[in-house]
């Protein structure tokens, strides 16, 4: 199914379950074809009716030049019209930096729920050097290259790593998003988190790194209703079983 941007730009989604609508927002280089959320949402189906789509630029999306971060907050804003004008949404990592830009946009979000959201510090010189990078790789047509470089630089550890090469095909069909991803990251400061009224969940593993744990306190210390709790995972994820009641809980 397909629903149509403000942009014009046919945006591909999945409807499954019953009952009140749930959104699923991907993290950078996520899709159908490299799922991230998609096997929590089927759990969530027993309660909620679920709708993960293929963000714009990635798997059966469009993707309409130029890019910016307001296009892709349209883009979740069509899905949730779709899903019947307001959802609860669920955001993974840069995925949840996406849900919080649409949240301060005022598009009808009930309540959101942030895993591990990537915010650092405000204006970091860095940041804005890493999106060129990631910009001037793309360009060039190195994409294999872009996608190392960039999971090399969130950190993704080197057995999991290794686990993903059957994958790198998926991954660099979807690169030039990478910077979509950046651009958010960068568009999202401490001062856009405090005009976020919404009611938020914000989640870390206790199996993540310092950085992706103190980021995700620092997102629920400085949004106005937020509460924060820390689940049993792994690096930068939490099993789906662990994590279908919280998200469940919260969103009833």
């Amino acid at each position: 199914m397909k629903v149509t941007s403000n942009d014009g730009t046919a945006i591909a989604y999945e409807r499954a379950g019953a009952g009140p609508a749930l959104v699923l927002v991907d993290p950078a280089l996520g899709y159908r074809e490299f799922d991230n959320v998609r096997g929590l949402g089927k759990l969530l189906t027993a309660r909620f009716t679920v709708y993960s789509y293929d963000r714009r630029g990635r798997g059966q999306s469009g993707d309409t030049p130029p890019y910016a971060v307001e296009r892709e907050v349209e883009d979740l804003a069509a899905v949730i019209s779709e899903a019947g004008g307001s959802a609860c949404v669920y955001g993974f990592s840069s995925g949840a930096l996406l849900a919080l830009q649409a949240a301060e946009a005022g598009v009808p979000i009930e309540k959101l729920v942030l895993m591990e959201p990537p915010i650092g510090t405000d204006d970091d010189p860095a940041d804005t050097a890493f999106t060129a990078e990631m910009e001037s790789l793309v360009a060039a047509g190195r994409r294999r290259e872009a996608v190392e470089r960039f999971l090399a630089a969130v950190g993704v550890p080197v057995e999991i790593l290794a686990g993903m090469a059957p994958s790198m095909p998926a991954l660099d069909a979807v690169a030039h998003t990478i910077v979509y991803d950046c651009l958010i990251s960068n568009a999202t400061t401490t001062g856009l988190l405090a005009k976020v009224p919404t009611p938020t969940l914000v989640l870390d593993s206790q199996g993540s790194s310092d950085d992706l744990t103190g980021w995700a306190a620092g997102v629920a210390a400085a949004l106005p209703d937020a509460r924060y709790r820390s689940l049993p995972g792994g690096w930068h994820g939490v099993p789906v079983e662990v994590l279908e009641p919280v998200v469940t809980e919260f969103c009833s």
